[in-house]
């Protein structure tokens, strides 16, 4: 048995742990290199694969032609990617045996593509999961292997949400790998009528636009919240990051605007489309003080993509 992982991120580390716990021989790891400019709060995969005496291959991009010769040099039996960051073409997907899969963060076929844990927040999903698939030239289209669901709380963030789900897919990839890997793994087509696609995030996505709910920022909010870029109003002197909301205003708020402030003693309440939202944490701008009657814009947000239907 031979297998070749493509992985990076924290899921990429808790992918090849449960491989390397299952005595399974890994021939080799592509990873990227670090960016420097990217908050790498995770895992390092060539680390972790180094330790092991696996040999490590950084790239840009698997589909190189040197990339392609060496995978097919090492004619693996099982590919499998762990959050490798692009879409893996059929010219690599035909090389082995058994075929490739992939480690994705949510209860296929919803939120396909790209941040699948953010977008769930976003969108004040109840229940996420993760999902082990058969790899095909579409985004997390293939088959379905196994799923494991976990709950999602009301106030719950990105962080602690990827930290359920890191240790959903160590459940899964035990349940599921020892089949696999002997050939027999189960497969069920995925349902069309039900998937919904997702593009990436940037940082600017996290802009709150103060007309919406309260509801729909508190999601936000707690989508972006750290260790990702995190939410944002603008005021007259800079930006205002919200890094945590309550969904329930403080007794005695007053009605305000949406993006009018107003201070309750150490409290600070904003104003949105239904009504006023506490934020629980926050940093405005040079770290001074606010103070009631500051505004903040009413800029709508450019770049939150609604989903795309297959």
């Amino acid at each position: 048995m031979s297998v070749v992982v493509l992985g990076y991120h924290e899921m990429g580390c808790t992918g090849l742990r449960a491989l390397l716990r299952h005595g399974v021989p890994v021939s080799a790891v592509f990873t990227y290199r670090d960016d420097p400019d990217e908050n790498c709060w995770f895992g390092s995969v060539a680390s972790l694969a180094s330790g092991a005496g696996i040999p490590v291959f950084l790239t840009e991009s698997i589909h190189d032609a040197r990339w392609i010769g060496h995978l097919r040099a090492l004619r693996p039996d099982v590919l499998f990617s762990f959050y490798y960051r692009h879409l893996v073409r059929r010219t690599i997907l035909e090389i082995p045996r058994l075929g490739a899969y992939n480690l994705h963060g949510s209860l296929l076929p919803r939120y396909r593509g790209r941040c699948p844990v953010n977008w769930q927040l976003v969108h004040g999903e109840r229940e996420s999961g993760v999902t082990l698939h058969v790899m095909t030239p579409r985004a997390d289209a293939g088959d379905i292997v196994g799923q494991e669901r976990v709950a999602v709380g009301p106030d719950d963030t990105a962080g602690e949400l990827y930290a359920r789900l890191n240790r959903a897919a160590d459940v899964l990839l035990e349940r599921t790998l020892d089949d696999l890997l002997a050939g027999r793994a189960p497969r069920t087509p995925q349902d069309e009528s039900r998937a919904s696609v997702f593009g990436g995030r940037r940082p600017e996505d996290g802009r709150i636009a103060w007309t919406w709910p309260r509801a729909r920022i508190h999601d936000l909010v707690r989508a972006v919240a750290p260790p990702w870029p995190g939410a944002f109003g603008e005021l007259d002197d800079g930006r205002l990051m919200v890094w945590r909301t309550s969904r329930q205003p403080p007794a005695g708020a007053p009605p305000l605007p949406p993006g009018g402030l107003a201070t309750l003693g150490s409290r600070l309440v904003a104003g949105t489309g239904d009504g006023p939202l506490e934020l629980l944490a926050w940093s405005a701008p040079g770290g001074r003080a606010l103070r009631t009657g500051e505004r903040l814009s009413l800029l709508v947000p450019a770049a939150h993509r609604p989903e795309v239907r297959t």
